[in-house]
This record gives structure tokens, sequence and C-alpha cells, in this order.
């Protein structure tokens, strides 16, 4: 068995009655719906509400993974950011914002839990690695079971299609989100063997700079949307624009011992 209980109207070996529902935090992998784990395909397939986080007006990239699975609206709830770009992280309306928003959702989903229905959280790549999905499993783990499914993370998935082996030997990798300043960028760069940098988006002149000073950007590979239709893999060094959408990442790879 792998955890997964029966839901509304089915039954195990062990006939139990169930208080609430289980807070299910769902790995969608990197974008192929080919690299979902078959765990995560049927929770989406049975569970009663299925949420996904997305931009005001749009449907989040999770959810459009998951079009290969179910097209059921009455199951959906779509969670839209108050501010995605609009704010710096550290501004004090950002957090407010998004402190807020995260209450509320909990508010919401607990709702759900609470009546005994299952509440499965779509999250891009894996649930604990920069997801959205931690703020609300923070506010609720200690009310509700949950079952965190790990998927793929968009960074196997890029180095994968890359073709760029990331680690040889005792190779130390290090993940950098491009929105740390230059200086920690260069420095971080400089002290590991390979790295992965995320978040690039309007940053990537800066992590340019902090490769080049590094003395790395002969050796770093941009991938944009990696497993995901409009694939792009190329050197960095001859990228010749600074256009760069959020499912990009740069790509360091290592060069240990190789027997």
């Amino acid at each position: 068995m792998d955890g997964l209980r029966p839901f509304e109207g089915e039954t195990d070996e062990v006939t139990r009655t169930v208080a609430t529902g289980t807070l299910y935090g769902v790995g969608m992998g990197p974008g192929d719906p080919d690299l979902l784990t078959v765990k995560a395909l049927r929770i989406l397939q049975r569970a009663p509400v299925l949420v996904h986080f997305c931009k005001q007006g749009k449907r989040g990239n999770a959810r459009g993974i998951a079009d290969a699975i179910f097209s059921d609206p009455s199951r959906e709830m779509a969670l839209a950011y108050p501010y995605t770009t609009e704010l710096h992280p550290e501004h004090p309306d950002y957090v407010s914002a998004l402190a807020t928003f995260y209450d509320e959702a909990s508010d919401k989903l607990a709702g759900h839990l609470d009546a005994g229905r299952d509440v499965a959280i779509l999250s891009e790549g894996d649930p604990f690695f920069y997801g959205s999905f931690m703020h609300l499993w923070r506010r609720l783990k200690d009310r509700f079971p949950v079952d965190v499914i790990p998927g793929v993370t968009g960074m196997s998935g890029c180095w994968t299609r890359a073709g760029t082996p990331i680690t040889w030997g005792d190779d130390v990798l290090t993940v950098l989100p491009a929105t740390l300043p230059l200086p920690v960028l260069t420095e971080r760069l400089k002290g590991t063997d390979a790295a992965v940098v995320m978040k690039l988006g309007r940053h990537l002149p800066k992590v340019r700079a902090a490769l080049t000073e590094a003395g790395l950007l002969s050796r770093a590979v941009y991938v944009e949307r990696g497993t995901m239709a409009g694939e792009r893999v190329i050197p960095l060094e001859v990228k010749a624009d600074d256009s760069a959408p959020y499912f990009s990442m740069v790509l360091v790879p290592g060069e240990g011992r190789r027997p």
C-alpha cells in the first residue's frame, strides 16, 4: 500500500471512518505529463478538489500539465496570486499581500478538509522545492493529514533534456535563485563545482555577469521551458539577447572525477 486512502464511496480491506480529508501536495514534474509519477496520476484522477496556483486571469503551468489527465472544472480551484513580478519580493506590500493570500487560501482549503474532502495541490516540479505549496502546508500540516508526493524537479528535467550530466565524482552542486545580489551570486559560483541558477526572468544579465566574473560562462548552458513545448537549449555565451521567461534556468555542469 502506498498510503493513499480510499476516497468517498470507496472501501478498504478495513472499514474505517475518516473525520477529515487529506491534504496532498502533488509533484507535477518539470512539464512533460509523461514524467508524472504513478501515485501522482492516481491522486489527480480521484481527488475531489484539485487546487492550482496561477496569475490573475491565466492558468498556471501545473494546471497545464494536468490537461492530459483530467478536464472536470467542477473539481478545480484556482488560487490567483495578488502579485507576481509587480513588486520586489521584499517590498512590505508584497509580503503583506502574500501572507494574506496564503492565510485566506488555507481557510478555503480547511473548509473542504473539515468536510472530509481530500484536497490535492498541483505543484510544479517537486512540492518541497521552491514551491508555493509549502506556504499552505505550513499553515495546515498540524490540523490535517498530509501526504506529499515528490516530483521530478525542473532542474532535473532541464539537465536531462540538455544531455548534460550535472555532477561527477565528488562534485558539489549549488542551486541559486537569480534574485540574489550580483556579489552574492558571483561568490557562490566561485565556490562550487557545479551550479543551477533558477528564476532567471529579468535577472539574466546579472547572472551572465556573475558567471563571467566567476570564470564559468564558457560552461554555462541556457535551458528554456525544459521538457515542454517550445523547449530551447543553447550555450549561454551564444545567446544574443537577455530575454528569459520564468521557466528557464542556467546549468553549469561539474568537471569532477571520471574513471
